[in-house]
């Protein structure tokens, strides 16, 4: 009888930490950081892990869901580059998803359609919104809008003025802060917060969050497993 193969993922690490951003930003929770990513965003701070010879070690879903269990930490976080170019990432969703325990967030950039997981419970996607400053924006999946939930976060990384309009815009015409959580985010570096809560109060933004990345506070900014 032929063996059947194994669904095989390269990933770059797996670490715990608090998670820097999104709804449960403070929290503790256990990171698989794939590697690889379709986008070469101007302000990507993992660059390293979308290199073709970056370092990683070729773990199995079953691999990947012992390491998260033996954390006994709740929160899971799969990152990137981005999770979803990963060929078996629905088998590693299911079986994350069949534990209970286990609340599963998925970062993932917004240029990939997520029709093929919205079924899957205990899933939820943090999904970027790129805007002009990143060079993506146009790379964006628009049809992902209408498939996002209560539980999912759209988060917007602001570098200045421009993006903030362009997201003000893709806010209003999606009715994104009826839909989902909001969270605009500032390139590090690059605009002051202060500059964004002018805008928020400008416009009046209601029911949107501005976010610093916690990590790059706590920790130098370019660490890695943090």
């Amino acid at each position: 009888m032929k063996q059947k193969t194994q669904n095989l993922f390269p990933v770059a690490e797996i670490f715990t930490s608090i998670n820097g951003e999104g709804v449960l930003a403070g929290q503790l929770s256990v990171f698989v950081r794939f590697c690889g990513c379709n986008l070469n965003c101007s302000f990507c701070d993992t660059t390293w892990a979308n290199q073709p010879d970056a370092a990683h070690t070729v773990m199995s879903s079953k691999e990947i869901v012992s390491a998260v269990s033996q954390t006994e930490i709740r929160n899971v976080t799969l990152t990137g580059g981005e999770p979803l170019l990963q060929p078996a990432i629905r088998e590693l969703l299911l079986h994350l998803s069949a534990l209970p325990q286990l609340r599963t967030e998925i970062e993932t950039n917004g240029s990939i359609d997520l029709t093929p997981y919205r079924g899957i419970p205990r899933i939820t996607f943090t999904m970027d919104c790129k805007l002009p400053g990143s060079g993506m924006y146009d790379q964006m999946c628009h049809d992902n809008f209408a498939l996002l939930r209560p539980d999912d976060t759209v988060k917007f990384v602001v570098g200045d003025r421009d993006d903030l309009l362009c997201a003000l815009e893709v806010i209003r015409h999606y009715h994104l802060t009826h839909r989902c959580h909001v969270y605009f985010s500032p390139v590090y570096g690059k605009i002051q917060p202060a500059e964004i809560v002018d805008f928020m109060k400008e416009y009046t933004l209601n029911n949107v969050n501005l976010q610093l990345q916690m990590h790059k506070y706590i920790w130098d900014p370019n660490a890695r497993g943090v």
